[in-house]
């Protein structure tokens, strides 16, 4: 019995280990989403256009900062002053909003499953330290906005995400239309950057004037 024991905590701790020793060589490449993948495998419409964070309206990257993690700049991957927020919030019995940075969230992406687990948290929590140091600024961001979820038919980064709603380009899009996609990401499948709501539209304001604050737009060209 010991053998089959020690053989399955092998192939445990491989697993585990696996994702670190992938990280280094997402410094280039197009990597994929888990869950593109598990779309694909199941015979679901996976559509993805890698477009590189030079090629995109600055616009984009910007909003998704000022949407997403303010703190971009400034965290190692993970914001503890935000998650010791989130924790005060749900003590006090209030509805527990996210507290995931940008870095998390590609961690997630990259190499875990979407929603809701403290297993998950877990393991994502040491995974983006290690991430957002091995990987520049702009390269966790470029990927993020490669991989993201975009679009309710399996649109996948920022370029199907602005073809679907606008019918352009991201490299075309006007600030207004890049807060718009950026007010969708935290789910896409019930918001619409195509036919937004009024709350859709208010959170689009909002980011496109905290957008255009000095320290986030010189977040994502920081390496």
């Amino acid at each position: 019995m010991k053998r089959p024991i020690r053989a399955i905590l092998v192939a445990v701790a491989g697993l585990l280990l696996l994702p670190y020793l992938l990280v280094p060589l997402y410094s280039v490449g197009r990597p994929a989403s888990t869950l593109m993948a598990g779309r694909f495998l199941t015979g679901q419409p996976v559509l993805r256009t890698w477009v590189d964070i030079e090629a995109m309206s600055p616009a984009m990257p910007r909003s998704v900062v000022a949407s997403e993690d303010a703190r971009f700049c400034s965290h190692h991957g993970v914001d503890w002053e935000s998650i010791s927020s989130v924790l005060e919030e749900a003590e006090d019995g209030e509805v527990i909003r996210g507290g995931s940075t940008i870095t998390q969230q590609v961690a997630k992406n990259l190499f875990l499953w979407p929603g809701r687990s403290y297993i998950r948290k877990g393991l994502e929590l040491p995974l983006a330290l290690w991430i957002d140091l091995v990987l520049s600024k702009k390269r966790i961001l470029e990927i993020y906005l490669n991989v993201a979820e975009f679009g309710p038919g399996g649109q996948f980064g920022a370029e199907e995400g602005a073809r679907y709603a606008f019918g352009r380009s991201v490299s075309a899009i006007s600030p207004h239309q890049a807060a718009l996609l950026a007010a969708i990401l935290p789910n896409p499948l019930t918001r619409s950057a195509r036919q937004p709501s009024a709350h859709v539209r208010r959170l689009a304001g909002t980011y496109t004037a905290r957008a255009r604050s000095a320290a986030i737009s010189a977040c994502w060209t920081r390496n």
